[in-house]
């Protein structure tokens, strides 16, 4: 019975950390319309957004003047990023998501 018990309390052990690990690692993607007209703007981006605090993934397309930003959510957030886009020079746009 007492072996019943300590194995019952390892797995819900493990549940409870398994899903406070997967809450903390939560990844959220988002497109900013960014006014970029050049490759040195492209470069700019490249080389601050994707070191901003949470910041997993950067996609900038410059032909399309959009930047994909994937992120930790328990890290930043989507007015932060837009912040540090303002610290560059740039008004960004959110793109709505279409499902």
């Amino acid at each position: 019975m007492k072996r019943l018990f300590q194995a019952f309390a390892i797995v819900a052990l493990l549940f409870s950390a398994s899903d406070a690990f997967a809450g903390k690692n939560s990844k959220e993607t988002v497109t900013f319309q960014v006014p970029m007209k050049c490759h040195k703007c492209q470069a700019k981006i490249e080389e601050n957004i994707a070191f901003e605090k949470g910041v997993t993934d950067l996609q900038v397309n410059l032909e399309e003047k959009k930047v994909t930003v994937t992120y930790k959510k328990k890290a930043t957030d989507v007015e932060k990023l837009k912040a540090a886009f303002q610290k560059l020079g740039y008004e960004v746009v959110v793109e709505e998501k279409k499902d």
